[in-house]
């Protein structure tokens, strides 16, 4: 609950440091995303605030979602499936696996990943500033 509250409060100054009247509606949109602990897109986070307050357009949801990415708050990803996902930017360095079949978004890290990219890097001459890693796959059979 702490992290929901910390990046709400996060959230909000952040639009209010550009300068962002804070509607109840973007507060609404605020905490859902706050609580979000999968990568919702756009549609989903309207459809989750829309429960609270069903005036709420996803026009309100676009253009908080644009002011929150441009202040570094959240991360957009394009996936494959062509819909822009969000995340908090504040969550340590993770790759990602997507499920090709239901779209479900797994987050890991691998240290062995991490050091052959880096070793890899240095054999080709370069050092990696940043990296993002993206594995699309299906369940196997047999396997939960």
């Amino acid at each position: 609950m702490d992290d929901v509250k910390t990046r709400f409060d996060r959230y909000q100054a952040d639009l209010r440091r550009a300068g962002i009247r804070m509607t109840n509606q973007r507060r609404i949109i605020l905490q859902v995303l706050a609580e979000a602990v999968d990568h919702p897109d756009a549609n989903e986070l309207h459809r989750r605030a829309f429960a609270h307050d069903p005036t709420l357009s996803l026009s309100t949801v676009y253009r908080t979602l644009r002011l929150l990415e441009e202040r570094g708050a959240i991360q957009r990803h394009a996936f494959d499936d062509g819909r822009a996902r969000f995340e908090n930017a504040d969550v340590a360095h993770h790759d990602h696996l997507i499920d090709i079949e239901t779209g479900q978004v797994i987050e890991f890290h691998s240290e062995r990943i991490e050091k052959l990219q880096s070793e890899l890097a240095r054999e080709l001459g370069y050092e990696i500033v940043r990296h993002r890693l993206e594995l699309y796959g299906r369940k196997l059979p047999g396997r939960s």
